[in-house]
């Protein structure tokens, strides 16, 4: 057995501690100007080259941002959007080697209406990042997370991918090369200035002040701060939709870091997520169909982003978050960031490991069935419904038999009834369950909900404080269901 007093300094080795002043890893001249790993020294120009390198390989490696396309670049003002607008902007400029050929445009969605700020906060905010992008000559859009409240109810329908013009991305390039040798003997047709474009493109903070009172009301209803960031995050991303298809964009860059991944992979996974892992931190993202989520990113840490931001002066925002200050038991996600960031600073690998992992997930097909329906989708994420399981001895269906049986016998019986109107016609002809005209109960949410989606709405005291969109979504998803069912026995089946 191990001995409390026994002493092992003079057996184990003394590990050097890298020095600064050794000389660069790739030129094998200049002197080092930063450390990223364990034996990975940069000198200053070298570190630069390097990173701009990996980020226009993420793009070439991937190939599904076709030239002339539109794409959204989703800043935050944190430190990871912030380089990845540099990072266009410098792929755009005329000294660059290999010019990204696709049309950026900003989007900033304000948070400050959830986060506690005052309205001079948020003012002083909104105008640093306005100022940023102003600089950058790129179309932007400042959205209030009041918005949520205007949204159509389209923004959750399943919409078809567009046709992408030419059979491939090689074909796409070719169109692209010709056009401009074309454009190089002729006069190039009119366009806008970049800045008059920026100016146009400028959405003014429309929204009322019983926005703000209903947002208030959503985000106090919600009682624990892991629901109230799940939910945040599940509203951001609806907005950023939003704007994407209403202003002709087909791909949306996110500013998700390495680091962050490697968090929101145990994140997602303590949340119930599992089934929606491969799509919430893959390099692309094509759940909503129309619009493509893309993460170039990812393949940076935070580390070297930070690096790059100070050496080359990538000017950033800090805004407050619904985390901020928080403790480190405050909500799950908070608790798996402290843990993961921790964890890194004695085993520099476990980001490096997590990351990996989550690189050789893959989305399960769901089956093929013989109808043309699409497969159903949750109302709030629009990932697959990992909750229509027929298999009996899915970790799943013992979930619903753990709370079935917890229930105590009064409580079975008046769940039972809720939806019934035992036989009463008049209360069905007044709306009871077997009205089709009747307002959709706080329980029938769960049939169109995933199950981490589930336990948000579990946590949400009053359902009717949700946005219209989402509601009217629901009750049409509902209504259809109803009436499938009530035809279900007069339908054909295809092989009929």
């Amino acid at each position: 057995m191990c001995q409390v007093d026994e002493e092992y300094d003079s057996l184990l080795e003394q590990k050097s501690l890298p020095a600064v002043s050794k000389k660069c890893m790739k030129c094998k001249e200049a002197t080092a100007a930063l450390l990223i790993r364990v034996g990975d020294a940069f000198c200053r120009v070298c570190f630069k080259e390097y990173f701009i390198h990996k980020f226009r390989a993420m793009l070439g490696k991937n190939r599904v941002i076709f030239p002339k396309e539109k794409v959204l670049l989703a800043v935050s003002g944190g430190p990871a959007s912030s380089c990845m607008l540099a990072q266009v902007q410098e792929g755009l400029s005329r000294d660059a080697p290999k010019k990204l050929r696709f049309l950026p445009g900003v989007i900033y969605i304000d948070e400050a209406g959830v986060c506690g700020q005052t309205p001079e906060e948020r003012e002083k905010a909104a105008v640093q990042l306005e100022n940023i992008f102003r600089m950058t000559g790129f179309p932007y859009h400042i959205v209030p997370l009041e918005q949520i409240f205007t949204l159509p109810e389209s923004v959750l329908e399943s919409v078809c991918s567009r046709e992408q013009v030419g059979s491939s991305y090689k074909a796409a390039v070719d169109q692209h090369i010709r056009t401009e040798l074309i454009w190089a003997h002729e006069e190039p047709p009119l366009e806008e200035s970049q800045d008059a474009v920026a100016q146009l493109s400028l959405q003014a903070s429309t929204y009322k002040p019983e926005h703000t009172l209903a947002l208030e009301e959503l985000f106090s209803s919600l009682k624990t701060l892991t629901a109230k960031q799940d939910m945040l995050n599940t509203l951001r991303q609806h907005l950023i939709l939003h704007t994407a298809r209403i202003h002709g964009y087909s791909k949306v860059m996110m500013g998700d870091s390495c680091t962050r991944l490697a968090i929101k992979v145990l994140t997602n996974v303590s949340l119930g997520r599992g089934a929606a892992l491969a799509a919430d931190t893959a390099f692309s993202d094509s759940r909503y169909g129309d619009v493509v989520m893309l993460r170039p990113m990812r393949e940076y840490s935070s580390k070297e982003i930070g690096f790059y931001n100070r050496l080359f002066e990538v000017q950033s925002v800090f805004i407050p978050g619904l985390d901020t200050k928080a403790a480190n038991k405050a909500s799950i996600q908070r608790l798996t960031e402290s843990f993961v960031v921790k964890l890194q600073a004695d085993f520099p690998s476990t980001v490096s490991t997590v990351y990996r992992t989550s690189e050789k997930l893959h989305t399960a097909c769901p089956p093929q069935s013989s109808t043309t329906e699409p497969a159903p989708k949750c109302l709030l994420c629009l990932c697959a419904l990992d909750t229509k399981i027929t298999d009996d001895a899915s970790a799943f269906r013992a979930t619903l038999l753990s709370k079935k049986l917890s229930r105590g016998p009064l409580e079975e019986k008046k769940h039972s009834d809720a939806g019934c109107c035992q036989g009463k016609e008049q209360a069905c002809r007044d709306g009871g369950c077997c009205s089709t005209s009747r307002v959709p109960a706080a329980t029938d949410l769960k049939s169109l909900l995933c199950y981490s989606c589930r336990l948000t709405i579990k946590d949400l005291t009053a359902v009717d404080s949700l946005p219209p969109y989402i509601t009217s979504e629901a009750e049409k998803r509902q209504r259809r269901a109803a009436m499938k069912k009530e035809i279900g026995e007069f339908l054909l089946e295809d092989d009929e």
